[in-house]
């Protein structure tokens, strides 16, 4: 096993599947590990020139990572770990901070082969391969599985899961042991940036779609409820595509939906404190495997109540009846329901977005997932 070298900063390297998810969930621990003094290295992919952009501009040194986020073929999979043993090998990190399963995976496996001294893994929720029921998900979970116990194994080995839910599928599936796993509830959130405003006065309340724009996420759901309630609010969807997911909505049926008057339409949006001041209700009717989701800790730190399905990570920062509302996922009667009730209830909705903030700030802030994850690293390489 390689040994740190006491002579310089700690390196650590962060290795994470696409580029716009490093921007909007790693930057920030990202740039703090820098200031305090480590030497930060960082790779992910290429697949959006923006985001890339983004990293560049931080001036830490950034690696292109051949990595498709979807893809399945061997060869291209065999040459992506390929690339991580080389780059492992050349650049000699004292620790590597994985993060999705790929990373996870095929990091995890380079690690092993170059003797890395520690190895952060990070599963920011569990997503298609392990939730999904079709046949293709259950093809990759049976080959999956066994790597991923071998990419797991070593003893310097840390994995950090966002919700117990993820942890315990893991622990009982083999894939790790409870000792070496660590719970740290999200990415962070800035609560001085995300603070609460009123809420807009319109005729029409708003309720808010925001992410990643895929059925899994709940968006074909979100807009059969728009459909059913029609009249009652206004339903905005604001977010990304995400075009390689199996799971991805078209762009065609997001324009035949805004030019139906199901849906208004804002696109991706960078000022998200901006776009919570302008709605009254949040909702997301995911199905996906969530670590836990972003944009409710985001609602919640702006005083935002929300409706979201009654899932892992979901119910983590939203507590049924305190902050906002938990339904089964699928039930649109049980979705619609839980929205009117809000709608028609502006007092109890304030005091839930009132009750989510200070959740917000007693357990999901970036301060505290920066001090949890900092004393991950110390512990690790022995400070």
């Amino acid at each position: 096993m390689t040994q740190p070298d006491l002579n310089r900063p700690a390196r650590i390297l962060y290795v994470v599947n696409i580029p716009r998810f490093f921007v909007t969930h790693r930057l920030p621990l990202v740039l703090a590990a820098h200031q305090r003094g480590y030497d930060v290295h960082v790779a992910t992919s290429t697949n959006d020139a923006e985001a890339v952009a983004r990293i560049e501009a931080t001036q830490l040194p950034f690696t292109p990572l051949p990595l498709a986020q979807h893809g399945t073929n061997p060869v291209s999979e065999l040459g992506t770990l390929a690339f991580l043993v080389r780059l492992y090998r050349d650049l000699r990190p004292d620790l590597v901070h994985q993060v999705s399963i790929k990373p996870v995976l095929y990091g995890g496996l380079a690690a092993r082969l170059t003797g890395i001294p520690a190895v952060v893994s990070a599963m920011s929720g569990l997503g298609y391969v392990f939730v999904d029921a079709g046949l293709k998900a259950r093809l990759l979970r049976a080959g999956v599985q066994p790597l991923l116990r071998l990419a797991l194994r070593s003893r310097r080995t840390q994995m950090i899961f966002q919700n117990p839910d993820d942890r315990a599928r893991f622990v009982q599936l083999g894939l790790i042991a409870e000792a070496r796993t660590t719970l740290i509830r999200g990415s962070g959130v800035d609560m001085d940036v995300f603070a609460p405003q009123p809420e807009p006065l319109d005729d029409l309340p708003r309720v808010l779609f925001a992410g990643r724009l895929m059925w899994s996420k709940g968006l074909g759901t979100f807009v059969k409820l728009a459909e059913r309630l029609r009249g009652r609010a206004r339903f905005i969807v604001a977010g990304y595509p995400e075009p390689t997911s199996p799971q991805a909505v078209p762009p065609e049926q997001l324009s035949a939906w805004r030019d139906a008057g199901l849906i208004e339409w804002w696109g991706r949006r960078d000022d998200m404190p901006q776009v919570f001041a302008a709605v009254n209700l949040v909702c997301l009717p995911s199905t996906y495997g969530e670590g836990v989701p972003k944009v409710l800790i985001e609602a919640a730190a702006c005083g935002r109540a929300a409706v979201a399905s009654d899932i892992p990570g979901c119910r983590e920062i939203v507590h049924d009846g305190e902050n906002g509302l938990l339904v089964a996922p699928g039930d649109l009667d049980a979705l619609a329901d839980a929205v009117v009730s809000l709608l028609d209830d502006p007092a109890r909705r304030q005091q839930m977005g009132a009750r989510g903030r200070q959740i917000a700030v007693d357990g999901f802030s970036l301060r505290q997932v920066l001090e949890e994850t900092f004393a991950l690293y110390d512990a690790l390489l022995g400070v």
